[in-house]
């Protein structure tokens, strides 16, 4: 019997596309890896490419081409359709610790010469000023609060609570705000990323997607050099958008009301997070999988044999698939059988989180100051109250001017701090990972509410199941009774 053999083919040495060819010839070549990758240069490799790649479609091949790329100073909306990819690895700037500066933000080019430019940049000014200000009068607060360490020096103590005072004052940050953030992607889905890219409605994604095309093609020619523009995407986009409009402005008509103007002020919101749709029979479906996986039935059987338990014996199978979990384990598939759809409201700060679940289904709306924002407690407690508010004003002021020119750009002067809506459909399985990351006590408060909130829904349909969930002993409520303002 050969010896086992474990090793890389290091891309130190081989080009992503010489690599994918490697890995695509063992189904029908007897050699080693090794001496199918000796064997290819990079022409034969693009050749390769050419025939099985491009013209017969098998576009498998292409997930061995593995490429890291790296995004700077791209705003934070361009950033939410860069990280919408699913089969994708993200790392990004994280607002929760780093601070900006006062010009950190992108001028979205669609403005050019229009005459809004000057005000748009002035109001992201004075976004960026009051966020500034704002740092050390709660940071100042939080410091009476806390108790230095022994032997704690300044600059170690800032660190420390740091994340503390800049997750409060993050929400003055506007979806203009440049950030950096790491991308790695296999080819397969690259091309993908640049077609969605180049196709996009907002012309900072279509650019980001041209020079990202141009950065892949020198590593991996043949795999992205045709993607493209994707004539379905625009027009679908364009037809739906319009039709929306349309329909919006007929109602608006009939019912008497004018156009809808931003609600500036802050809200609270107690339908934030509704279950719209959940599988009924989802304990029963998880419960059979189990049976099925381990048992030599036929699903019928096994959800005949689940439907015949009591109410203590489907508990107690529901102990035996999940009373054992650790915190940090992951569990079985078998979850996956039951499924929920979420009509969210949260704040921008907090979607910047959320998005990041891509084994969900998420359809955000377009970001707007029409749905009021929050208030985080800190900031009032600091004697900062008046100048939030003020900002928040200004940036909704702001965005209704530039709705009437393209709601698209009105985007990006949209601060962290506006509630956005959000359906979301995801499984048990996503469920446990979501709610146990997101409502740790360290995470974002904004989030850690959303996570508690769906973990309640969760509990209140499926109790059998989702009882097994390791969450922090608070409420939704008493987050947002200790870090919001009514």
């Amino acid at each position: 019997m050969p010896d086992r053999q474990i090793y890389l083919l290091s891309p130190r040495e081989l080009s992503p596309e010489t690599i994918a060819v490697a890995f695509a010839k063992t189904s029908r070549s007897p050699e080693s890896f090794r001496e199918i990758a000796a064997g290819l240069t990079e022409e034969k490799s693009a050749q390769f490419h050419e025939k099985w790649v491009v013209g017969y479609g098998h576009a498998s091949v292409a997930e061995h081409a593995v490429l890291h790329i790296a995004f700077e100073n791209v705003s934070r909306l361009a950033i939410e359709s860069i990280e919408s990819n699913r089969l994708a690895s993200y790392t990004e700037k994280s607002t929760r610790y780093q601070k900006w500066g006062t010009d950190n933000f992108f001028v979205p080019t669609e403005l050019g010469n229009h005459p809004l430019r000057d005000e748009f940049i002035e109001t992201c000014r004075l976004l960026f000023r009051t966020y500034n200000d704002s740092l050390n009068p709660v940071r100042t607060l939080i410091l009476k609060r806390v108790q230095r360490r022994e032997n704690e020096s300044d600059e170690a103590m800032d660190r420390r609570l740091r994340s503390q005072y800049v997750d409060v004052c993050r929400f003055l940050l506007p979806a203009a705000s440049l950030a950096n953030v790491g991308m790695t992607a296999n080819a397969r889905v690259l091309e993908n990323v640049i077609r969605k890219m180049l196709s996009h409605e907002l012309a900072e994604v279509r650019e980001i997607g041209e020079q990202v095309k141009a950065v892949a093609k020198s590593e991996i020619p043949t795999l992205v050099k045709y993607a493209d523009v994707v004539p379905y995407l625009v027009e679908t986009n364009k037809e739906l958008d319009g039709y929306v409009n349309r329909k919006t402005k007929n109602e608006n008509r009939e019912s008497g009301i004018g156009n809808r103007k931003s609600e500036i002020g802050n809200r609270k919101l107690n339908d934030f997070c509704v279950l719209v749709d959940y599988d009924k029979d989802g304990e029963t479906k998880v419960l059979a999988a189990t049976l099925y996986r381990f048992g030599e039935m036929t699903y019928a059987d096994a959800l005949n044999h689940v439907k015949s338990l009591n109410e203590s014996q489907r508990v107690q199978l529901a102990d035996t698939l999940l009373g054992r979990l650790e915190e940090h384990d992951i569990p079985l598939r078998e979850l996956e059988y039951a499924t929920y759809a979420f009509d969210l409201v949260m704040d921008q700060g907090a979607y910047a989180e959320f998005k990041r679940h891509r084994m969900m289904t998420q359809t955000p709306q377009m970001l707007t100051t029409r749905l009021g924002y929050a208030v985080p407690r800190l900031i009032t407690e600091a004697g900062f109250g008046s100048e939030y508010e003020a900002a928040m004003k200004a940036a909704a002021e702001m965005c209704e001017k530039l709705d009437e020119f393209d709601p698209r750009v009105a985007q990006y002067v949209v601060p962290n701090g506006y509630y956005r809506r959000v359906l979301a459909q995801f499984n048990l399985r996503e469920a446990y990972h979501f709610c146990q990351l997101r409502g740790a006590s360290n995470a974002h408060f904004s989030i850690r509410k959303i996570a508690h909130r769906i973990h309640d829904e969760l509990a209140r349909v499926h109790p059998a199941l989702t009882k097994f969930m390791h969450l922090p002993d608070e409420t939704w409520q008493e987050v947002e009774e200790k870090y919001f303002v009514d």
